[in-house]
């Protein structure tokens, strides 16, 4: 009777071992035939996820209904509305709505009354979608008497129109990411980009006219390349042409100091609320969040238009520095008040809307490993010279995987790890049913053999 429940339990484990090969081997197939996640595609950001699901809602709705959106503390878009029936619009898409009293059309009608008063240098404003206000600053250097009148304008306005002095002096930062210098002083290169032929630095326009040369040291014995485009004021960008016409190697990577870097795998555009970063030749990699969208700053040279706000710190030398996040560049440094021990507020060129103008796109990390955010050896080229790391569409340097990524990619149904398991377990089961039944053959065999033999 125990020999009859032993040759059971035999078969029944080699049946679950045959067919835990078959159902392993089956699994295989499908994974391999089947079409695989897409691990090169760049990570979902800030920049690119909540920011345009909010401008997508703010499109539809229009401006008359609406005044803006940002990233919430959770994450999430959040869209100010001015009536009930957008705030449903804005919930079934899943954001978040906040009524409001006062529309786009409105804020956007004020600061262009701002615009058309005489202008006063030192002053600056943005349309702050939290507070739906048009937040005015005037630094140290306004006179009483240009705040009297332009405080009055705003009173004109309406009162959603908010007034606030800040220490200070709004500056662009002439003198981030590598120095580059020149007669006009001293920046930092932004992002390299490309018009086919070509490969450029893109800056800070205040940085230099067209014509200006720009150096990699201190001595002026490497030439960089030579400004060969730019706007400034209005906007505040420009280009520097590489002297042999190309970024090199690691042209996709921005330098963040100590030897490292930031691998740019796109471009977009920030939404208010979000984290960004931004490196500079003075202080350093810095971070912060935008604090509004579309702000006009009267710098000293002139007024510039369309910038992103940021509480992010900036000091002399940082103009030009690129702003990304999680490794979607942003913007370009224009300028600010404050520096990087008290804090204070600076400005950014949108990098988008200077590429359309100049023609040109974005030189990116090569998709192979290019994680957006990932840290990466830096250069010694302005903006982005990484030695030993990929230029565009070139493959990057492995990092590694921990235990729990390499557990996480075996147990995923999508891929063949789980197959493998099987068939792995299957096997082992089928080996172990093999040698108990040939163990206890040889036992019984050596007890039949002595008994003989007795």
């Amino acid at each position: 009777m125990r020999h009859a429940r032993r040759r059971i339990v035999r078969r029944v484990a080699r049946l679950a071992a045959v067919g835990g090969l078959l159902l392993g081997g089956t699994m295989v197939t499908r994974a391999v035939a089947s079409e695989p996640p897409d691990a090169s595609a760049a990570p979902h950001t800030f920049a690119q996820t909540p920011s345009g699901a909010g401008a997508g809602l703010v499109s539809r709705l229009g401006t008359d209904r609406t005044a803006g959106h940002w990233v919430g503390s959770d994450g999430r878009p959040v869209v100010a509305v001015t009536d009930e029936r957008a705030a449903e619009a804005v919930r079934r898409a899943g954001a978040t709505a906040k009524r409001v009293r006062h529309s786009m059309s409105e804020l956007r009608s004020a600061a262009s009354t701002l615009r058309s008063a005489p202008r006063v240098t030192g002053t600056a404003w943005a349309l702050d979608y939290r507070s739906n206000e048009v937040v005015v600053r005037g630094d140290r250097t306004v006179s009483g008497s240009d705040w009297s009148r332009l405080t009055g304008v705003a009173e004109d306005i309406g009162g959603f129109v908010r007034m606030e002095r800040t220490e200070g002096t709004f500056t662009t930062r002439l003198n981030g990411a590598e120095p580059i210098l020149s007669t006009a002083g001293r920046c930092s290169a932004g992002f390299n980009v490309t018009d086919g032929t070509s490969d450029f630095i893109l800056t800070a326009g205040h940085c230099g006219p067209t014509g200006s040369v720009w150096f990699g040291d201190g001595t002026g014995d490497r030439q960089v390349g030579r400004t060969v485009a730019g706007s400034f004021p209005g906007d505040d960008f420009s280009l520097v042409r590489y002297e042999n016409g190309k970024a090199g190697d690691g042209a996709g990577v921005v330098a963040v100091g100590d030897g490292k870097g930031v691998r740019i795998t796109g471009a977009g555009e920030p939404a208010v609320g979000q984290r960004v970063f931004r490196s500079g030749s003075t202080s350093g990699l810095r971070d912060g969040r935008v604090t509004a969208l579309d702000a006009t700053v009267n710098y000293p040279e002139g007024t510039v238009t369309g910038l992103i706000e940021t509480d992010v710190c900036a000091e002399p030398g940082d103009s030009g520095g690129p702003m990304f996040s999680e490794g979607v560049a942003l913007g370009v440094t224009s300028g600010g008040s404050g520096d990087c021990a008290k804090g204070g507020t600076t400005f950014f060129q949108p990098l988008p809307e200077a590429m359309e103008s100049l023609g040109v796109r974005l030189i990116v990390s090569g998709r192979e490993g290019a994680a957006a955010g990932t840290s990466a050896p830096a250069g010694q080229a302005p903006g982005a010279r990484a030695p030993g790391t990929s230029g565009a569409g070139a493959p990057a340097p492995a990092t590694g995987v921990d235990g729990s990524t390499l557990l996480a990619r075996l147990t995923d149904r999508r891929n063949i790890g789980p197959g493998l398991l099987v068939v792995a377990g299957s096997l082992v089961a089928l080996v172990a049913t093999r040698w108990i039944r040939e163990e206890q053959d040889r036992k019984a065999y050596r007890r039949r053999y002595s008994a003989t033999w007795g």
